[in-house]
């Protein structure tokens, strides 16, 4: 097998600059190449010589729908879990057979803590329900190990317990007790119609999903509202995926900003060799986490790229399923 010559150490690769992406990006593509089949078929197919690729927009981006009918790995391993995507009944979801969980953990705790600061601060309320049910989320995970890693004895999961969660809101917005409370859209909104609060320590963070529980507003809309409900300034945003190890997050506006090992380009509708660092076009996204898997993804989410690298994200491709995070348009 081939020596993948980048950051091996985990905490090495979460504290590189974010100068540092490109050339550990290019190497963790020849990586990937040589290593992961479906990715050197893939590539191949599209003609591409991995040997003329000098930069991120060069970079071959698997569709994320391969992850619905191949097992996406590079190397040969026994996966320690195997995430699943949300969907309806009957719907094909994607899989994605992780190797190293301890991996995953590293990366989702040092970009909440990059945005958010230690999670040591927070005490973390999970709004989850259609999450927690599925028993295969990799959102689950890291609510679950953000709640483990808070160590406040209110942390924790909520799953239709309106009443107890407003109680709890309540009594730490009494103490002004740093709270993080992130939930799917439709149970936020299942809260807030019966509860208004006026939330001035707590961070309201949606993760995306109405689950065709309810007629699908804009961002904007869903958004006004729970400002108006919740008495926040602002909501707060995840953008993660099933096929992804990192998050990007909005502290605002729908406008996502990514860590450092991890970087979101656009592409052509109709060229997908097309790639730009900045523009209106489909997402794309360098996820250097995903070493293990496929690190250079291309995504059914439209949206734009900014030139500070922050994006946004404006619906999703025709004809996509649809998929329980990021399906609010602007």
């Amino acid at each position: 097998m081939t020596k993948y010559t980048g950051i091996q150490a985990t905490d090495a690769l979460f504290t590189r600059p974010k100068e540092d992406l490109v050339p550990l990006a290019l190497d963790l593509f020849r990586f990937q190449y040589a290593n992961n089949p479906l990715y050197r078929q893939y590539t191949d197919a599209l003609g591409v010589d991995p040997a003329a690729v000098d930069a991120p927009e060069a970079i071959p981006f698997l569709p994320i729908s391969f992850f619905k009918t191949q097992v996406v790995k590079t190397g040969d391993f026994l996966p320690e879990a195997v995430f699943a995507s949300s969907g309806t009944t009957g719907m094909v979801t994607s899989q994605h057979a992780v190797k190293d969980l301890g991996l995953y953990k590293a990366s989702f705790t040092a970009g909440f803590e990059r945005f958010y600061g230690p999670v040591t601060d927070w005490c973390v309320l999970g709004l989850l329900p259609s999450y927690l049910e599925r028993g295969n989320s990799s959102l689950v995970v890291m609510v679950d190990e953000l709640i483990r890693q808070s160590g406040h004895p209110d942390s924790g999961f909520y799953l239709y317990e309106h009443e107890a969660l407003y109680g709890v809101l309540q009594r730490l917005e009494a103490l002004g007790q740093k709270t993080l409370l992130i939930g799917v859209t439709f149970a936020l909104l299942d809260l807030t119609e019966r509860y208004s609060l006026s939330l001035r320590h707590t961070v309201v963070m949606e993760t995306g999903g109405m689950k065709g529980r309810r007629r699908e507003l804009t961002r904007a809309e869903l958004h006004a509202f729970l400002i108006q409900r919740l008495g926040v300034q602002t909501i707060h945003a995840e953008y993660g995926m099933t096929e992804l190890l990192s998050q990007a997050y909005s502290q605002g506006g729908g406008l996502f900003s990514c860590p450092p090992w991890m970087k979101v380009l656009v592409r052509s509708e109709d060229d997908p060799l097309e790639v730009r660092t900045e523009g209106e076009g489909i997402l794309n996204i360098i996820d250097l986490a995903n070493r293990w898997s496929c690190g250079f993804l291309a995504t059914e989410d439209t949206g734009r790229v900014y030139p500070d690298g922050r994006f946004e994200v404006s619906g999703r491709v025709d004809n996509s399923d649809i998929r329980g995070c990021s399906l609010l348009v602007v």
